[in-house]
């Protein structure tokens, strides 16, 4: 594998999608959303399954293909054996893969949650960008509301860019850059000698430094794209609040930063950021791998 062909590629174009299907009753719905994501980028699609090959499974393939209208000279199908979250892992490295789409249950029950399934898993370990989509449908879901976290990281910027590039070929004009801004911060910029004047002032002090690095920003990113792109700040902690404001708003996508470090079982028991998106996830979720090193 050229792994100089990996190695500082811009989080888009997508030029390669991927989808990791199972024999599941939600095969077609998958492979649809994939489709009318490789025909709105121009992308080449390729079909990734990670299990046993027989003709029952080619047989469902070849039928799924031709009731979407899938064009089986141009998309590649892949079928492996192994360890479903590491094989995956490989197989989109081996190939370019610049987007995996892959089925994701918004909530899990206990025992799944701690051991993670294989869309989390991929979620925390992937070298490319991952769409988890909650509820695929065949002609492919309507991302009309979509929300991007604005926390401060050197990737927000790539994820910002990211998002729009998305938005673009999807025809998505709503999209809002949320910064989330953590309680404490609040209280620890405060004495039991400040008046209530003067935490009013403070508070508003640090909410607009905060809108003001989501401003920079987005004025960078607007400049690259033909759309307003709309900014909101929320009070909680990180990852929670967005979380939360993502389901009261009904957002149809929400786009994260990839993880900046690769997770254990402790990252899920004592939660934080992402893993509150993920314990829960509020709807569908972009994570943009933007490979800054």
């Amino acid at each position: 594998m050229d792994l100089s062909k990996l190695k500082g590629r811009p989080s888009f174009p997508f030029e390669t999608i991927g989808v990791a299907i199972a024999f599941s009753p939600r095969l077609e719905d998958l492979l649809g959303e994939a489709n009318r994501l490789a025909n709105a980028f121009h992308a080449q699609l390729i079909v990734f399954h990670i299990g046993e090959r027989n003709r029952n499974k080619e047989a469902k393939l070849d039928e799924a293909f031709q009731k979407l209208g899938i064009d089986e000279k141009k998309t590649r199908v892949i079928w492996n054996n192994g360890n479903p979250v590491n094989t995956l892992l490989e197989l989109c490295k081996l190939n370019i893969v610049d987007l995996l789409v892959i089925g994701a249950l918004q909530k899990e029950n206990v025992l799944q949650y701690y051991l993670g399934s294989v869309a989390r898993r991929v979620s925390r370990r992937a070298k490319c960008s991952v769409l988890l989509l909650t509820n695929p449908v065949k002609s492919g879901s309507k991302f009309r509301k979509m929300m991007v976290n604005g926390i401060d990281n050197p990737k927000t910027e790539s994820t910002i860019r990211t998002a729009a590039y998305f938005a673009e070929h999807i025809a998505t004009k709503d999209i809002i850059v949320v910064k989330e801004v953590d309680q404490p911060a609040f209280a620890m910029s405060m004495t039991d000698q400040n008046t209530a004047g003067e935490a009013m002032r403070i508070r508003k002090e640090i909410n607009e430094e905060e809108m003001n690095k989501v401003d920079a920003i987005i004025a960078r990113c607007s400049k690259q794209n033909g759309f307003e792109i709309q900014k909101k700040l929320v009070k909680g902690k990180p990852g929670f609040a967005i979380r939360q404001y993502a389901e009261t708003k009904k957002a149809d996508l929400l786009v994260i930063n990839s993880p900046d470090q690769k997770y254990g079982l402790l990252d899920r028991i004592f939660t934080h950021d992402m893993e509150y998106i993920l314990e829960n996830i509020p709807c569908n979720i972009l994570i943009v791998h933007s490979r800054i090193s």
